[in-house]
């Protein structure tokens, strides 16, 4: 039975033969004896494969030959003479021979099952010894916990600590490196051990330190454990990083130690390190007696004393104590050289290391043998003395209480630590190896009535391994029986590390769970390593350890039912004989829950295991058994019967009768009438989706059924939850019916006699017929076959009250009504809305007909509910067909939105405007687009219902496509229309799509078209009333923040921001920000042209004066008849109405300065703009729209109006050169392209800056850039003529001083007319300078046209008229020379 120990195979050690090859030169087998001619030095190091692994089948080799049994038996104790450790986590074991060492680590390995296993592989070979002549003595490998917050217990790295025949002490890592090495007494090491942080169990129990212990023939060195972790860590980051940067490694300090003389004793073998105890009062007053007489004098408090045991001989153990404080901790005398410049604050034991020094200045001394330094006498306190018994081994119990030492006459002694004697004694166990269990008692296993707040025990396992006869026992202390016994073979090793992580205290510990082995046995010729398993209730009396058996048991079932792979019949056989075999009713309740939950067990097996235990439980005595278990029993064997039935009803052999269900009277009609939009809903959402394995595809498992399904007093019920899906469970019991396949009425009536309410059986029809959507519309005779059950489920008893009065509501259809308005299947639930409707005239008649009833009002009063649910679901079939489009490629996208008659009249009037807003959107329709679909509608050019949609041929040219994919939204929103005139009214669509629009946009403001789109929506809505209210939201909710935000870092930086900026402050790139400014611009100029008249200035770009709010009337917004029950939040309409009218001088005034900002960034000027205005102006930006505030009156201060001015122009010129740049490439201007002329002249006037400035301006800039068509008509406009003529004979001068002066291309001609000119002229155009031209080589035409300009311009009496002559002539000879 495997309720005892068990010893079990975790980990597989590979490559023994290899690394006994490395260790034993000498013991090469034939086939390595080719590399016999290599160099000695590579054969050393290098690996023979040839037979990989030849150990894992070393059972099946006994064929081929050259590997025979007795070559592995003779290569078998080779592994006695190595010096052997496993790390506490099993992750890296080290075995060394004389100065030869390989390290093994761990790693995952699948075999041929495709189970993954651990195995222990060759990470590094070599040798350890520096010093000639020396050789391993001892190695322990040392797990260090990791410092990081989120570890969970595993290492960090693993330290391999090495004790050599000199008396040096090194470190290295798992990669062979080298950490540090120190010589501490100049005899062989004999035992290292380690001692590692362990949580108290009692409050009573001393805190134990970590140590490192090194035993020598004389002497005990100590090393404190958190020193070590320090200085070990150092080490190791050191020589990484030396490592990285290619320098050499800096000497590390020696390590801080005590070092203790071991006295009074003849020879010692191993020793063990208990830690710190305190004496109780009366054992000081006994040791002060014994040790000071009568008269000694008594400490008021016990001292704190380090407990070390030793074994070997005269006396065979000693126990020695070493009072704390008693010794200093000891540095070599290097360390105390370095010590002696340095403050002796410093010499501390925890401090680890005084710091780093360089490896030229260690030269000296490592030249000449360091220094060691004597050892404290410690005399032995008190042994067990027998002379002609010589100790070979202690091994410490876990909890420190208790050691095991082997002898070498055969004996195994049990000693009690604290009172120092022999407790126990095995015999009979020559070259015994011992290790110790620790087993805590798992929870639950305590009853809980004994005591609740006592802690979990612990029970304490002593395994010896006796080499000589090859066993392995177990045995419990401390006068316990032997609990297990394993044959193994007689060439193993027990590994036993008696501590686990080093660097773990009470504070990192918590919450860890450390995963490591106590015991591991070592099997060197199967390469096994193998754990042994204690449950606790071994180390139990029987009374106490039956329920300890019990949950054994239950473990044990667990396991089983865990398992994938087991016959049907043996996990019946097994979990029967285990049930009956458990005591306590609650563990046996447990149990049976557990069988029954399992995915694996096949129905069959639950049904008999059930029944024979319910059989057993009333052979018992009726006052024994539990009644809880009772009806456990009782109540699951009635579902696992249920689950048979309706399972046999449904199997293929099983056919329908022949009967066909009976046509539904009136249903045709309704077919017909839905028919087309329909067709249309079941063809958009037949596109192939994801499916998950928990979609109702296969057969319900049992253990579902069961857990949706409970038996209370003799009735079934289905568990209600808030997130239980009954698809399942629904599917199970009445798709074969609604698919039919199987026998409808047979199904019916085994589930009225199941005792199930007709309620929850109507309650799983509806839910599997709503979310089986798609292969209900695939199947025509669902529909007969629903009206079938509906009818039948109404008749059972208890469906339909019988006592209801036809004049009130019927619970029972009511229940169908509201099934079908909270689904989001449109298709399904009309369909079963009319089914339902229908059944239920029926019944409303034949009620009334057999009461002699004629008051056709009350029965109308159900109806008429029926025929406000059908029409609601009609309107949401038709609105479900128009969500489910699938968006055009290129498309934002998104998922499809799914809604119910429920959700929208939760989401109020706004609901269905809402959801088809984020259906414009998904399908990224233009807004021009979607107003001209909208205006064909209201023109009648389209009909109510949509056209069935005709199959396109696969391949079809994109435009054709996108065609197709317009006419289709056209089509099913011309039908959605025409359900819902008013919630779908043009203005109210408007407000949506705009709302929709500038929510997208705030989401991610890089698409600036979005924002666009949405001011174009705003602008399409006819009512001033709508469109003031949204444009205040819009401006309120999403813009005025990034818009001030713009502003003051447009104010900060002084210019145009770079991308980096406006991403920083405004959360968008430079592109998008300029197109964010100019949909700014175009919101503010809608929100003045709906805001009162009263303000407006004529001003046409800011303003409109026809138009204002107070001359439009309020409109009235409306819902559809069957839809006015709709509760919920207002729509945007609704919100739109309740805003309140906006102040137009402010908004007048943030639209200015929205111009400005938009214009600097269009251009990349540099400005700062909100230094354009007064202190007044500063004050009311960013202002509540509605507020009134204080702005700018008056004349401006005239530095201010020059700042304004010096822009303007910076802003004329940045566009007429972009005008240039656009014609020299030849690119077009794109339809948004704003007039900035126009928008400069306006700002102009708003900026009290002289228009007519700018005109000259602009004419000349225009002139300079080669662009004089567009500037002779800006000409026109220009009213001081003067100026502008004085201002183009210039720029006149500069054209023809470029011809004349500065061409590469002088002619003889044009040589000629320079010496006939006159010399004033001449002089005046040598004067010019053409490079300020940005368009210097214009043809002649062009400058004599502009010549004639200036004449016509300039008065005769004018000063520079005849040079203006002088230079028309000149242009004229230089155009007759050509």
């Amino acid at each position: 039975m495997r309720m005892s120990c068990s010893l079990l195979d975790f980990c597989r050690v590979q490559e023994l033969r290899q690394v006994r090859e490395f260790l034993f030169p000498s013991q090469k087998s034939a086939a390595a004896g080719s590399a016999e001619g290599k160099d000695p030095a590579e054969n050393e190091l290098t690996w023979d494969d040839s037979d990989w692994g030849s150990w894992e089948t070393s059972a099946e080799t006994k064929e081929d030959g050259p590997t025979t049994e007795e070559e592995v038996q003779q290569s078998a104790p080779w592994l006695q003479d190595c010096v052997l450790s496993l790390s506490p986590c099993s992750d890296l074991m080290v075995i060394a021979r004389e100065h030869k060492a390989a390290f093994l680590s761990a790693k995952w390995q699948t075999d041929d099952s495709g189970r993954e296993e651990m195995t222990l592989a060759v990470s590094w070979s070599g040798t350890l010894s520096a010093e000639e002549g020396e050789c391993v003595s001892s190695v322990i490998c040392i797990p260090l916990a990791s410092q990081k917050r989120s570890s969970t217990g595993r290492p960090d790295w693993t330290c391999i600590v090495v004790g050599f025949s000199s008396g040096y002490v090194r470190f290295y890592t798992e990669n062979g490196v080298l950490l540090l090495a120190q010589l501490l007494n100049e005899d062989p090491v004999l035992r290292l051990k380690c001692r590692t942080y362990e949580i108290p169990r009692h409050p009573g129990v001393t805190e134990q330190h970590e140590e490192l212990s090194i035993l020598y023939p004389t002497a005990l060195v100590t090393i404190d454990g958190f020193s070590l972790f320090q200085s070990l860590r150092a080490c190791r980051n050191q020589v990484a990083r030396a490592a990285a940067a290619g320098s050499d490694v800096v000497q590390p300090p020696p390590l801080t130690y005590k070092k203790w003389g071991l006295q009074d004793m003849d020879t010692i073998i191993d020793h063990s390190s208990v830690g710190i105890m305190t004496l109780n009062v009366f054992d000081q007053m006994k040791n002060a007696s014994i040790l000071g007489g009568f008269h000694a004098s008594v400490k008021g408090s016990p001292p704190a004393m380090s407990q070390y045991i030793t074994v070997g001989g005269g006396p065979f153990t000693g126990f020695y104590y070493a009072v704390e404080g008693s010794s200093q901790p000891l540095l070599s005398h290097v360390a105390l050289a370095v010590a002696s410049k340095l403050t002796s604050a410093l010499f501390s034991a925890a401090s680890g290391w005084l710091g780093w020094k360089n490896k030229n200045e260690e030269e000296p001394a490592q030249k000449q043998k360091p220094k060691v330094e004597p050892a404290t006498p410690l005399p032995v306190r008190f042994g067990l003395p027998d002379s002609r018994r010589h100790g070979e081994s202690i091994c410490l119990s876990p909890c420190n209480t208790m050691a095991g030492v082997t002898d070498d006459f055969g004996r195994v002694t049990l000693l009690d630590v604290a009172r120092g004697i022999a407790i126990r004694m095995w015999k009979g166990y020559r070259d015994a190896q011992l290790g110790w269990v620790q087993v805590s008692e798992a929870r639950g296993e305590r009853e809980i009535a004994t005591s609740p707040s006592m802690p979990r025990r612990h029970a304490q396992f002593l395994v010896i391994y006796a080499p000589r006869r090859g066993i392995l026992e177990v045995w419990g202390t401390q006068h316990g029986p032997r609990v297990g016994a394993f044959t193994v073979g007689k060439h193993c090793r027990l590994l036993y590390p008696g501590y686990r992580l080093m660097g773990v205290n009470s504070v990192t510990s918590q919450g860890w769970h450390l995963n490591t082995q106590q015991v591991c046995l070592f099997d060197p010729t199967t390469g096994a390593l193998r754990s042994v398993t204690i449950p606790f209730h071994l180390a139990l009396s029987d009374k106490k350890s039956e329920r300890a058996k019990d949950m054994h048991l239950l473990k044990r079932l667990t396991a089983l039912l865990r398992s994938r792979e087991i016959d049907p019949a043996l996990l019946e056989s097994e979990a029967q004989s285990i049930l009956l075999e458990i005591k306590h009713p609650a563990v046996k309740k447990q149990a049976l829950e557990s069988l029954l939950a399992n995915k694996n067990a096949p129905v069959s097996c639950l049904t008999n295991v059930t029944r024979a235990l319910l059989t057993s439980l009333k052979e018992q005595d009726p006052e024994a058994v539990d009644e809880s278990l009772l009806q456990l029993c009782s109540s699951q064997l009635r579902l696992l019967q249920l689950y048979s039935d309706v399972q046999l009803l449904h199997s293929p052999d099983t056919s329908p009768s022949g009967t066909e269900p009976l046509p539904v009277a009136g249903i045709e009609e309704d077919l017909a009438r839905i028919g087309p939009i329909l067709r249309c809903y079941t063809e958009l959402n037949s596109r192939p989706s994801v499916t998950f394995a928990q979609d109702p595809g296969g057969p319900l498992p049992v253990r579902a059924f069961l857990s949706q399904l409970v038996c209370e007093g003799g009735e079934l019920h289905v568990v209600r939850g808030p997130d239980t899906d009954w698809t399942h469970l629904g599917s199970f019991l009445f798709w074969g019916c609604l698919s039919g396949q199987s026998p409808l009425e047979q199904v019916c009536e085994t589930l009225q006699q199941s005792g199930i309410s007709p309620q929850q059986l109507l309650s799983l029809l509806l839910t599997v017929w709503l979310n089986r959507e798609k292969e209900i519309l695939k199947r025509a005779d669902a529909i007969r076959n629903l009206h079938t059950l509906l009818n039948t489920l109404s008749s059972m008893k208890g469906a339909v009250e019988e006592s209801w009065d036809v004049q009130c509501i019927s619970p029972w259809w009511q229940q169908v009504r509201n099934a079908c308005i909270q689904s989001e299947s449109a298709g399904a639930a009309l369909l079963a809305a009319l089914v339902a409707h229908r059944a239920a005239k029926c019944s409303i008649t034949s009620l009334a007909e057999s009461k002699f009833q004629a008051d056709w009002e009350c029965v109308s009063l159900e109806l008429e509910q029926w025929v406000v649910c059908v029409r609601q679901l009609e309107d949401m079939l038709a609105l479900q067909t128009l969500l489910s489009l699938p968006p055009p490629q290129g498309s934002p996208g998104g998922a499809m939105q799914r809604c119910s008659v429920k959700s929208l009249l939760e989401n109020g009037r706004g609901g269905v405007a809402d959801s088809v807003a984020k259906l414009i959107f998904r399908q990224d329709v233009p807004p021009g687009v979607l107003k001209d679909i909208v205006q064909r509608r209201e023109d009648g050019h389209r009909s109510e219902e949509p056209v069935e949609p005709q199959q396109q041929q696969q391949q079809e040219v994109e435009e054709e496509e996108k065609l197709n994919g317009v006419q289709r939204l056209e089509e099913l929103l011309g039908c959605v229309c025409n359900r819902f005139p008013h919630s779908l009214a043009t203005d109210v669509l408007w407000a949506h799509c705009c709302w929709e629009y500038v929510v997208q946009w705030n989401k991610d403001p890089e698409v600036g078209r979005h924002l666009e789109w949405s001011v174009e929506y705003l602008k399409m809505i006819s009512s001033p009333h709508i469109q003031l209210g949204i444009s205040s939201m819009m401006w309120n909710t999403f813009i005025v923040k990034r818009f001030s935000a713009a502003a003051f870092l447009m104010e900060k930086v002084g210019k145009a921001p770079k991308d980096r900026l406006c991403r920083r402050d405004v959360g968008m790139g430079d592109a998008a920000m300029t197109s964010f400014l100019g949909s700014c611009v175009q919101l503010l100029q809608a929100l003045m042209e709906v805001s009162s008249s009263s303000f407006l200035p004529p001003y046409p770009i800011f303003s409109k004066a026809d138009s204002g709010v107070e001359e439009a009337l309020v409109p009235e917004l409306c819902v559809e008849e069957v839809w006015g029950c709709a509760e919920g939040p207002a729509s945007i309409a609704e919100l739109a109405l309740q805003q309140k009218a906006v102040h137009y001088p402010l908004v007048q005034h943030h639209c200015l300065l929205a111009s400005l900002l938009h214009a600097a960034m269009s251009f990349s000027l540099r400005i700062k703009p909100l230094s354009l205005f007064d202190s007044k102006g500063k004050n009311a930006f960013f202002r509540d729209l509605t507020s009134i505030q204080l702005l700018p009156s008056g004349d401006m201060d005239p530095n201010l109006v020059a700042i304004r001015q010096e822009f303007l122009m910076v802003l004329l010129t940045g566009w007429v050169k972009a005008t240039g740049e656009a014609e020299e490439t030849g690119s077009c201007k794109a339809s948004r392209e704003v007039d900035w002329p126009a928008v400069c002249m306006e700002l102009a006037s708003l900026l009290q800056v002289n228009a007519d400035i700018l005109r000259r301006h602009l004419v000349c800039e225009l002139y300079n850039h080669g662009l004089d068509l567009r500037a002779e008509e800006v000409m026109l406009e220009v009213e001081d003529k003067d100026v502008l003529g004085s201002q183009l004979l210039v720029l006149t001068g500069q054209r023809l001083a470029f011809s004349l002066l500065h061409s590469q291309t002088q002619t003889k001609a044009t040589m000629e007319l320079l010496a006939r000119l006159p010399p004033t002229l001449c002089t005046w155009l040598k004067a010019m300078d053409p490079s300020e031209l940005r368009c210097p080589s214009v043809p002649l035409r062009q400058s004599s046209r502009l010549v004639s300009r200036v004449i016509e311009m300039l008065p005769e009496n004018h000063a520079q008229y005849s040079l203006a002559l002088h230079l028309l002539e000149t242009v004229d000879s230089l155009q007759e020379d050509e």
